[in-house]
């Protein structure tokens, strides 16, 4: 191997390779950059004509979108020449009706003109004809005293001396005649007056009852209702002051209590008790509660509504609050705030014909009975509540003596006193308007409530049961097992006493103590 490598003819050899090879190289890239140049000739050659059609393609786009551009254009402008030319159309039809109703004015005017002018002569010609008239009568005048040689005084003067002297016993006839007269006609003016202000007055009559019915959505409610050993249902109506009817009737269940303030308040209770669904003794007396809240709210709003709608919206929030009670509070199953509305209107119709005051005549009428609300709280009768509290609200002095006197316990101080009095009377004696009946019912059970409130330690009493059954709750704190039996008994014994009444009546006396704390 070394000696191969030593000769020169091995390396000359591997020189000549090495300068064929290079040559070789350059042969292949020569060729090859000349392919390479062909290629991109070619490739720019596709390009320019890849572009050109482009181009092509783009502008034929462009035509396209610029023929449906104008065509879109000439469509709107074609349709804002038609609305164009309709609101055109329009405006010279309005312009020929102004036009003629231009014209028709012009011709009633120029008619007007002509009747003014030719009332305005028959004016002046009236004037001279009754200056002639007045002449000629004067003139008249004037002969005949000259023909009867006194004047014209002197002549009446003398006709009834001899008037007085031929008449002598008729003069009483013709008197008491005219007396008679002046009496038919008074009273006619009077029931006129009267039937106006009625005809007038348009308001609903009410006829209260002393049940209301509670939807209930299944007899599974019922059971709740009454609760385990009948707890749910004592309390409620030991919270209300109201008898539970729950009978067989299905979907139903019946509030009982003459007084339409406990049984309304019972009935909201009942029905938030029976959606809400949770109705146990804790929760009956917190739903209790704040329906009685909701409705003194309500109670105030309907005072205040009714004010404004009668227009006397200055009075008193008090008063306004108490003439709101009078929707809860019947007199002879008429409903007070209705008939307190319709006496209202009555008397001011009445002041309306007398050319009166009207406002105070409607004040009058409106508050008059407003001493109700409150003479089961008060001692005293309900005309000399409502006027204290009216005089205490700074009502005017009209105001308060038409209330004390509207039963004629004082006397009468304005004609406006006398309008509510018979405003109240027309109220009341409507046919239908009262029932006597249910008034001495209510009394009665009134009555009964306030005899067993009387005794130390009671703390409410509820009558139930249309009046057969009283239920009394004392005060666990004051009142002992054995007092409780003797308070009982005593006031059995005294309604037996006092009191006149069907069957019997059960005095329930109920006692419990019951302790709350709060863990804070």
């Amino acid at each position: 191997m070394s000696e191969i490598l030593s000769e020169p003819l091995f390396w000359i050899a591997i020189l000549a390779a090495v300068v064929v090879g290079m040559g070789l190289s350059r042969v292949i890239l020569a060729r090859a950059h000349q392919q390479a140049r062909k290629r991109v000739r070619q490739m720019m050659e596709e390009a320019r004509h890849e572009g050109a059609a482009l181009r092509r393609e783009g502008e034929l786009a462009a035509r396209e979108e610029q023929i449906k551009m104008r065509e879109v254009l000439e469509s709107e402008k074609q349709e804002r020449l038609r609305e164009q030319r309709e609101a055109e159309r329009r405006l010279n039809r309005r312009e020929e009706q102004q036009e003629k109703k231009a014209h028709t004015l012009e011709r009633r005017e120029l008619d007007l003109e002509r009747r003014t002018g030719d009332l305005e002569q028959k004016r002046l010609e009236s004037v001279e004809r009754e200056q002639e008239l007045q002449r000629l009568v004067t003139e008249r005048e004037r002969r005949l005293e000259e023909i009867a040689g006194f004047s014209r005084d002197e002549a009446r003067q003398q006709l009834l001396e001899q008037l007085e002297q031929s008449l002598g016993d008729d003069a009483d006839r013709l008197i008491e005649k005219h007396r008679t007269r002046l009496k038919e006609e008074t009273d006619r003016i009077a029931q006129k007056i009267i039937g106006v202000a009625i005809q007038r007055c348009a308001v609903q009559y009410t006829s209260d009852t002393v049940v209301s019915t509670v939807d209930i959505p299944s007899d599974e409610m019922k059971g709740r209702i009454i609760g385990r050993e009948g707890r749910n249902i004592r309390a409620f109506e030991k919270a209300t002051g109201v008898d539970v009817i729950v009978d067989d009737t299905p979907g139903v269940v019946v509030v009982s209590c003459f007084d339409n303030v406990r049984r309304e308040v019972a009935r909201r209770a009942l029905e938030l008790l029976v959606q809400d669904g949770r109705i146990q003794p804790a929760r009956i007396e917190e739903v209790v509660a704040g329906v009685h809240d909701e409705l003194e709210q309500e109670i105030a709003e309907v005072g205040k509504k009714t004010c404004y709608d009668l227009e006397l919206p200055d009075v008193h929030p008090r008063v306004q609050k108490l003439v709101g009670r009078l929707k809860y509070r019947t007199s002879y199953g008429q409903n007070q705030l209705f008939h307190a509305i319709e006496v209202a209107y009555i008397a001011s119709g009445i002041a309306a014909e007398l050319h009166l005051d009207t406002q105070l005549a409607k004040r009058c009428g409106l508050l008059h009975d407003i001493g109700k609300s409150l003479d089961h709280e008060m001692e005293g009768g309900h005309p000399a509540i409502g006027a204290e509290v009216a005089r205490r609200s700074s009502e005017p002095p009209e105001v308060v003596n038409a209330i004390a006197a509207h039963h004629e316990d004082v006397p009468f101080e304005s004609i406006y006193a006398v309008i509510a009095q018979t405003a109240d009377a027309i109220s009341a004696a409507r046919p239908g308007a009262r029932r006597e009946t249910i008034e001495r019912y209510i009394k009665r059970l009134n009555r009964l409530e306030d005899l067993a409130r009387s005794y130390q330690g009671v703390e409410s009493a509820f009558a139930v049961q249309a009046g057969r059954e009283i239920r009394v709750v004392v005060d666990a704190g004051k009142v002992d097992d054995g007092l409780a039996t003797k308070i009982a008994r005593e006031i059995a014994t005294q309604i037996e006493q006092e009191l006149t009444y069907p069957g019997e009546i059960k005095v329930t006396l109920m006692r419990e103590s019951r302790v709350i704390e709060y863990a804070k």
